[in-house]
């Protein structure tokens, strides 16, 4: 029999469960879920620690009969009757004053009475009592709520084809539910910072698919490249495993096998529908997704009319100039090492079509100006680059509609879904049309190996078109080599693409095609910028006595002046700002030019850094930059390319993999073109893999009491720039120290390399107590008070021999101190705290140049 079944609720406990009742999250978390199983597990163990004793089917079933008399009361007073009354309602009502109150019908109550007492007398529950652990929830959904909570089973047959029966299924569960007569949206997530639920589901087998779940399968389906594998293989794990990566980018945890299996049900029941028309020779039944499945086998292109994404009217979000009418958006809860992504749109009734909110964007985006066009596009590339953490959710509605907003804009037009390019049709430079309806301007420009030309529908942009063509020395050998156009637009959009992420600023938009891609327009400064780890080619010509192999620390940076008449001469900074150069109406003067110098470092390590897991060793780059005629700020500009740098496998030259290996041809013959092409082809296969890491890491901060919260919370936010995870617990060392030793061997039982960040004030008794008894590295970050600091920061600052643990004071200082952990084995993270010093530097360069300008 289970503790406490049966029992008398006596007025202190019911005291303490009205207590822990009032917590806002609490009250968040019951209005907002329909599957509370976890929640009022929460409740249960908070009443342990006030010393009740109640399971959690106790508590949920005396939540219901306190809910349903407080209302049975609120109604009558409201009906005017003030004579009937109720114990603690005005405990209740300052609960749920703002919750709707209806008359509840009699078999209600005796329903809610019933399960009170069943629970209390039964260890054990019906199944679909389990899943609808909360029923009176259901009587305040709608018709369409109530069609999506229903469960159904999915037969997961990975070896052979089966007839789906679930294309045609409504959405799953929502995972947030917005609440009654408010704009906000409560994520599972801020009830996981407090417990974890784990049901069957949660493994994903037999997990029905939703049909956004579906489209996004569909989508990355009918990306060509995944055409194409899946047509020329047959053991085709792999593939699926891409699949599935993808997914869980968008938010949509699925395993290989479950996307395997619904790829397989959603061919079998188009051909087997195919069949059934033609032998009967007119439609009789129909299947969802016919049309998307149907342009996917038969190699057409998706349209927009393809995709009925529905949204339902929030208030107007504006960004700029641009005001749009925005959807509701679900948000599915991820593990700790998921990569954000953009927030999918939650299925409503409203039935509006994807082509009715682009049709509004459209006429708004016509009414903005240039600068305020590309500003927007800037905007929401900066949302997706730095990785928003979950926590950043938990502000006023709002700020956290209108970052979904922003967020929604970019899974319309970031280079990273090149799938969705279909979904745009509006010519505006956040939206881009397709390839085949993008209208050229002037040539702006035409070198080597690329063309530049205007884009009359993007202003301030411009189309770089790679050509299929190679050279060497200034154009004195020039071959064609078929392909090289595609192979170097894709090396040129990756790196680029990682640069952003990390936070450098690039002339860069998006990929557009195979073999071009969108820029911002910017006026180049004619210097070719170069910088060195290894001394090879014409720097031993140009300095005789320098043996090949020599290395550079710091790495060496020179430049050259583009004029092929006098095969590009070096130049010296001196000679670069002697020569007066504007451009865009900037001149550059020597802030600029240490500007670029600086930058041209960072963006060499940033590569060297990203290129070492991949054993690759990048011996040099050339890169180039330009002034934004927007923004007039530098940015890194042109393409860097297998023409950009040379690169040495296993630090071996004989290795090489660069254009190096064209330039060493004593002869051209095809079948010295084809090795050169598959040197390139293999950069251009590896250079995707530098957007990647294999090595994770969390951060885990360890606070001595829920007061800590806010200071906490900053450094979940700073840790989500560096795109690390970060997880917040409570426990205190000194009132439960075997909790805190619970919590500590939890988190290192399953591997994951995890920092510690100890927030406790007064006498910090949780960064010593970690440190000794842990192998991972813990920081201390005191919230320190302003009449006690300067005596309670002892306690993190004089030890015990033999423990270890750092104090900083700042919440930012002990997200940077994590980052430079898992920097050391981690590219991406390097890049991120290298491209931070690097704007740092350049920020308090340019505010010296204005505050001399303004003494001048």
């Amino acid at each position: 029999m289970e503790s406490g079944a049966g029992k008398h609720w006596t007025e202190e406990e019911v005291k303490a469960l009205l207590s822990v009742w009032s917590e806002k999250n609490i009250r968040k978390q019951l209005h907002g879920t329909l599957r509370n199983k976890g929640i009022f597990i929460y409740i249960a163990k908070k009443l342990q620690e006030l010393g009740v004793c109640r399971d959690w089917k106790q508590c949920r079933a005396k939540y219901k009969n306190l809910k349903y008399e407080y209302r049975t009361v609120k109604y009558a007073h409201n009906s005017g009757d003030v004579t009937k009354t109720m114990k603690f309602f005005h405990d209740l009502d300052a609960i749920l004053r703002y919750e709707p109150v209806t008359q509840l019908a009699a078999e209600e109550n005796g329903r809610c009475s019933a399960t009170e007492t069943q629970l209390n007398t039964s260890p054990t529950t019906d199944n679909t009592q389990e899943i609808l652990e909360d029923e009176e929830d259901f009587t305040n959904t709608t018709q369409a709520a109530l069609e999506a909570t229903q469960i159904k089973k999915e037969t997961i047959d990975i070896d052979d084809d089966s007839i789906s029966t679930t294309s045609e299924d409504r959405s799953c569960t929502p995972v947030a539910k917005q609440i009654v007569g408010t704009d906000n949206q409560i994520p599972l997530d801020e009830a996981q910072n407090h417990f974890k639920v784990i049901t069957v589901n949660d493994t994903g087998a037999g997990k029905h698919w939703s049909d956004n779940e579906v489209r996004a399968l569909i989508n990355i389906w009918s990306d060509e490249k995944i055409q194409q594998m899946l047509e020329g293989a047959t053991r085709n794990k792999e593939i699926f495993e891409e699949i599935a990566r993808r997914l869980m980018k968008r938010g949509i945890d699925r395993d290989w096998k479950q996307c395997r299996t619904k790829y397989k049900n959603l061919k079998y029941e188009y051909r087997a529908l195919q069949k059934e028309n033609e032998h009967h020779g007119n439609p009789r039944r129909r299947m969802r997704f016919y049309d998307e499945v149907d342009c996917i086998l038969r190699r057409q292109p998706l349209g927009p009319a393809s995709w009925g994404c529905e949204s339902s009217s929030l208030p107007p979000v504006s960004v700029g100039d641009i005001t749009a009418n925005t959807g509701s958006f679900g948000v599915k809860r991820k593990t700790w090492n998921d990569e954000m992504s953009p927030v999918p749109l939650k299925k409503s009734a409203s039935e509006n079509t994807i082509l009715q909110f682009q049709k509004l964007l459209t006429e708004k985006v016509h009414t903005v100006t240039e600068g305020k066009m590309l500003l927007l596009e800037r905007l929401c590339k900066q949302e997706e680059m730095q990785d928003l953490n979950r926590s950043q959710l938990y502000g006023d509605p709002p700020a956290i509609q209108q970052e979904l907003f922003q967020r929604y804009i970019l899974e319309l037009v970031s280079v990273m879904h090149t799938e969705l390019q279909s979904l745009v049709p509006a010519p505006a430079a956040a939206m881009a049309p397709a390839a085949s309806e993008l209208k050229l301007g002037k040539k702006v420009n035409e070198g080597k190996t690329k063309e530049v030309y205007e884009l009359p529908e993007i202003p301030g942009c411009v189309l770089m078109q790679s050509k299929d063509q190679i050279t060497a020395g200034n154009a004195a050998r020039k071959d064609r080599m078929e392909g090289k156009a595609a192979i170097s637009n894709t090396t040129t959009s990756c790196v680029f693409q990682l640069l952003q992420e990390a936070g450098i600023k690039t002339a860069f938009v998006r990929k557009h095609s195979d073999t071009a891609f969108i820029a911002a327009h910017c006026e180049m400064i004619p210097i070719e910028w170069v910088c060195r780890r290894i001394a090879t080619g014409s720097f031993l010509k140009r300095n005789p006595g320098v043996k090949e192999g020599y290395k550079f620390y710091p790495p060496k940076i020179e430049m050259f002046y583009k004029d092929d008449a006098n095969n590009d001469p070096q130049w010296s900074e001196e000679q670069l700002i002697e020569a007066k150069f504007c451009f865009a109406g900037l001149t550059i003067g020597q802030t600029e030019v240490d500007i670029m110098a600086h930058s041209t470092q960072a963006i060499f390590e940033i590569l060297e850094k990203s290129w070492q897991p991949q054993n690759c060793t990048l011996v040099d780059l050339k890169i180039e930059f330009g002034v934004n005629i927007l923004t007039k700020e530098i940015v890194l500009a042109d393409v860097i390319d297998n023409d950009s740098w040379r690169l040495w496998p296993s630090g071996d030259r004989s290795q090489q993999k660069d254009k190096q290996s064209y330039r060493d041809l004593k002869e051209v013959t095809p079948e010295a073109l084809q090795m050169v092409k598959r040197n390139f082809e293999w950069v251009a296969e590896r250079v995707e893999l530098l957007l990647k890491t294999k090595i994770q890491g969390r951060v885990v901060v360890l606070m001595g009491s829920p007061s800590d919260l806010s200071h906490c919370e900053k450094i979940k936010k700073a840790c989500a720039t560096f795109g690390i995870p970060c997880e917040l617990r409570v426990t205190s060392a000194h009132k439960g120290p075997d909790e805190t030793l619970r919590i500590k061997a939890e988190y290192e039982g399953d591997g994951i390399p995890t920092v510690f960040v100890a927030v406790a004030g007064r006498s910090n008794g949780l960064g010593p107590v970690m440190s000794g008894n842990t192998a991972y590295p813990v920081v201390n970050c005191p919230p320190l008070s302003a009449d006690w600091g300067a005596q309670d920061v002892w306690s993190s600052l004089r030890l015990p021999s033999g423990l270890g643990c750092p104090t900083t004071l700042s919440p930012e200082g002990a997200a940077q101190f994590a980052a430079q952990i898992f920097g050391l084995n981690n590219h991406l993270v390097w890049a991120k705290l290298r491209s931070s010093m690097l704007n740092t530097w350049i920020s308090l360069k340019q505010a010296d140049k204005k505050l001399r300008e303004c003494i001048l």
